[in-house]
């Protein structure tokens, strides 16, 4: 697993995790799995899901820092063993992550990418998770945690959490609450990776984890500008431009994962 940190990937990699801000930014997700996509479909899949993690980091400490203090309380109490779960299921997917070859791990996160729209997209009704009749058995322990351990597999090996965050949409929440339990979730989930990546050998030079804690700067940034432009930009026209792009990068994973491209 490697990254070359010459200029010209420098500025790359700037670009596209300032662009992954930006959709983030304009259409309130989407920053790992633009990011973390894009950067596969030209880099070792590996790297670019190790390269991301400061930045997911830093993009989702600026949200927990819009959340008040009884917010995080009510989500922490509420929704621990989903928490607990995924932070475990996550570091067994990281535990994974260097071990997978190439080419599977290219088709894996095509897959998780064209999921991803096939989840957002409204164009199709999907049926929801648990249902408002079902929802007391979704807030048990055991689905929270079987729930957790799974899709912490699948983000500590690709970075994509769409899985999660459906879950928690299921549910009926306020908005601030909603935010809060994946703010939550996605906070302390990434703030164990940073070390847990080093740890189990995931950086394997100082450059490159130097790198990856540069681009939390133009993440940042890139949110900061996209959520400038949200209210300039329809809903329509922003999820079909994120849909669109998701769609045409699963697929290219996918080809080139099997070979075909």
């Amino acid at each position: 697993m490697a990254l070359a940190l010459s200029a010209e990937a420098v500025a790359t990699v700037a670009v596209v995790v300032a662009v992954a801000g930006a959709v983030n930014g304009v259409a309130g997700f989407g920053f790992a799995v633009v990011g973390t996509t894009v950067l596969a479909s030209t880099l070792d899949p590996a790297a670019a899901v190790a390269f991301m993690i400061v930045p997911m980091f830093a993009v989702n400490v600026a949200l927990v820092g819009e959340l008040t203090l009884e917010e995080l309380r009510t989500c922490g109490a509420r929704f621990a063993p989903l928490l607990v779960a995924a932070l475990v299921g996550t570091l067994a997917g990281m535990a994974l992550l260097d071990r997978l070859p190439v080419a599977p791990l290219r088709v894996l996160l095509g897959v998780v990418s064209l999921g991803f729209v096939a989840t957002a997209q409204r164009a199709v009704p999907l049926p929801s998770l648990p249902t408002s009749a079902d929802r007391g058995r979704a807030e048990g322990p055991l689905v929270m945690g079987a729930v957790g351990v799974v899709s912490g597999v699948l983000f500590g090996a690709t970075n994509v959490g769409v899985q999660l965050v459906a879950f928690v949409r299921s549910f009926d929440l306020s908005h601030g609450v909603f935010v809060g339990v994946v703010a939550l979730v996605f906070v302390g989930i990434n703030g164990l990776r940073v070390g847990a990546a080093g740890a189990l050998g995931l950086y394997p030079d100082a450059a490159f984890a130097l790198a990856s804690a540069a681009a939390a700067v133009p993440a940042v940034a890139g949110v900061a500008v996209g959520t400038r432009l949200r209210d300039r930009v329809s809903e329509r026209l922003r999820r079909g431009i994120v849909l669109g792009l998701l769609t045409i990068i699963g697929i290219r994973l996918m080809l080139g994962g099997a070979g075909v491209a």
